[in-house]
């Protein structure tokens, strides 16, 4: 038995078609004002009470459909109305009519905008982009990456980065648009949604995109999430046929397997952690090495590049230093595709290799090096005997762990490490590590802050000190107020004792950098700007993973800021080809150099200078440093 009336039925799509929207509203309205002038025309033409036109004879329904509708839309036409009064009052009743439709027509359409306004707000429209960088998530390096990666962008005519994130879009906008002033050729959108969904991963079109950028959340289960967008986009029914370019960043280096099943060979992971206890422990020990990766890795100097270079075909790698003027060979890729840094000098070119250069860009890696090498200034140094170091670790958060590894890969045996944490449970989390090859490991519990703890430590006695930022303050304000008043108290403690200590320190946000020069510290890690510039990079050229990689591990060739007078004679008048020459006769490639007079110096890049002109003549004082890419 049927339950409902016709009534009913018919009341019920009714409602469907006005729960339609906007359009539907208005659709509905115009048929009502269509009833009520054609009846009302019809009434009129039946009844005969219109008044007559000018040659006597009654006007017909399409001529007073179109007064009617006249007086719907605009209730001033009746104002001059002549006839009788049943035919005023049948004008009256349109135009009353008209009031309502045309009130209600405007109330739906401003309705109608709004709505749609909100929607726009809510960022829940499609991104229609192609060959743009989807970002997929909101971190606090989101800022950087975006920075970077529309200095990247700046030759192209058209470039697009296009953000997914939980987050309002409002927001979105506001902190970019305040952190980020100049785009430039850039245009940055932002959607709201969850990265990890299939349905909100179309809004910002991955399948058209040149790479994707993850981001891991703040919180506990940052790397769940980024392991889930990875899934989502490599496994998604409509995902594109061609290899996705994905970067992203994980915490928690026990997550990288699982990361690496995931996403194959169409995604490539950075560690945090590990990434930046590795540059804090081989920058505590050679001053000024987070300022040359930091200009390796930002997009406003020189980057590291490859180059096919036919003319150098049957030549030798130390061929291939001194052939370039303005960039520097690191390397070669070999025709196999394995990629080798620092090879033997006398390594043979083959066909289909590829030079790896530092260059200010890909179009200024150039032959016409004339090598003009003073054999009389190229010093022969012998190698010091590595003595045993200490150590002094300063605070703790999740990367301590990996730096006191890594520390032990570095230092020579024999050496003393100190840690300094912030609470029994940690120093029993501490000792319970496993044993160290070629130091040992001292656990002390107190606050860095404290004056009287740093003066019982006998910070004097210590080579290198590290601080770290601490892990219980959530706002890198607060974490890098801390770590500024430690830093003052370890440059008073070395004033008053008379001797220069090796100081490192890490800081969350960039801006406190400049800030923290009072307390003459030799070199600061910013973390979350050295892992920003780490995903652009990568996301513009995936090859360069496998380099970065090998310079950031204990094993192969890393980077070192060795003593100038090493290689070449101190106050003698050099070019950087003589440099080249002098490293390269030790088995290693020199890219740079360091001002120790400019050290302090942030409008010099702290005495850094990467990529120099060869040619260009070079006096080397006392203290300042040549950077060479080694093995040890």
């Amino acid at each position: 038995m049927n339950r409902f009336t016709r009534a009913q039925r018919l009341r019920y799509w009714f409602d469907n078609t006005l729960s339609a929207g906007t359009i539907a509203l208005i659709g509905w309205l115009a048929v009502a004002s269509a009833v009520m002038i054609l009846v009302a025309a019809l009434l009129v033409h039946v009844t005969g009470i219109a008044p007559a036109t000018e040659d006597g004879s009654q006007p017909g329904i399409a001529a007073l459909a179109w007064s009617g509708l006249m007086r719907t839309l605009d209730a001033g036409t009746m104002g001059g109305d002549q006839g009788s009064w049943p035919f005023l009052f049948a004008m009256l009743g349109i135009t009353l009519g008209g009031i309502f439709v045309v009130s209600t027509l405007i109330g739906v359409l401003t309705s109608g905008i709004e709505s749609r306004i909100d929607e726009l707000r809510k960022g829940r429209s499609p991104v229609v982009e192609s060959d743009h960088t989807v970002i997929l998530g909101w971190s606090p390096e989101i800022f950087t990456i975006v920075q970077e990666l529309c200095a990247a962008n700046a030759n192209r005519k058209r470039a697009c980065v296009a953000i997914l994130a939980d987050k309002d879009k409002v927001e979105m906008e506001d902190e970019l648009r305040l952190r980020v002033p100049d785009t430039g050729r850039t245009h940055v959108v932002c959607r709201t949604g969850n990265p990890a969904d299939l349905a909100d991963l179309e809004l910002v079109n991955p399948a058209e995109s040149r790479s994707v950028i993850v981001l891991n959340p703040e919180g506990d289960e940052g790397d769940a999430h980024v392991i889930k967008t990875v899934l989502a986009l490599t496994n998604a029914p409509n995902r594109r046929s061609d290899r996705y370019n994905i970067v992203a960043k994980l915490e928690d280096a026990r997550n990288l397997r699982v990361a690496k099943m995931v996403g194959g060979d169409e995604a490539d992971f950075v560690v945090a952690g590990e990434l930046i206890a590795r540059i804090a422990v081989q920058t505590c020990r050679q001053s000024g090495l987070s300022v040359v990766y930091t200009e390796l890795m930002d997009f406003g100097g020189d980057e590291i590049y490859f180059k096919d270079e036919p003319a150098l075909v049957g030549r030798t790698f130390g061929d291939a230093v001194q052939a370039y003027a303005d960039s520097c060979v690191i390397g070669l890729r070999k025709a196999d595709g394995r990629l080798v840094l620092n090879p033997p000098r006398a390594e043979a070119i083959a066909k289909g290799d590829k030079v790896i250069a530092i260059s200010a860009d890909d179009d200024t890696i150039r032959l016409g090096g004339q090598p003009d090498v003073r054999e009389d200034a190229i010093r022969d140094a012998a190698a010091t005997p590595a003595a045993p170091e200490r150590t002094l670790l300063l605070g703790w958060n999740e990367r301590a762990k990996v730096m006191l590894r890594e520390l032990d890969a570095y230092v020579p045996a024999g050496s003393t490490t100190a840690v300094v944490v912030p609470s029994e449970e940690l120093a029993e989390e501490v000792r319970a590590l496993p044993a160290a090859k070629n130091s040992t490991v001292q656990v002390r519990v107190g606050d860095i802050t404290d004056r009287d703890l740093l003066d019982l430590l006998d910070v004097p006695s210590y080579q290198h000190v590290i601080t770290l930022s601490p892990a219980d303050k959530a706002d890198p304000q607060e974490a890098d107020s801390r770590s500024l008043i430690t830093l003052l108290h370890l440059r008073d403690i070395s004033d008053h004792a008379g001797v220069d200590i090796s100081i490192v320190s890490e800081m969350r946000d960039v801006r406190n950098r400049e800030l923290a020069a009072v307390t003459r510290a030799d070199d600061f890690i910013v973390s979350d700007r050295l892992m920003s510039l780490l995903l652009a990079q990568v996301s513009e050229n995936r090859e360069l993973m496998p380099i970065f990689e090998d310079l950031f591990d204990p094993d192969g060739a890393e980077l070192y800021l060795k003593p100038a007078s090493d290689y070449v004679v101190a106050g003698s008048a050099v070019n950087f080809y003589t440099v080249c020459e002098a490293a390269l006769r030790r088995g290693e490639v020199a890219i740079g150099y360091r001002r120790k007079a400019d050290s302090g110096k942030p409008e010099a890049s702290y005495g850094v200078v990467v990529n120099p002109d060869k040619a260009s003549p070079l006096k080397f004082a006392e203290g300042d440093r040549i950077i060479v890419l080694a093995e040890n």
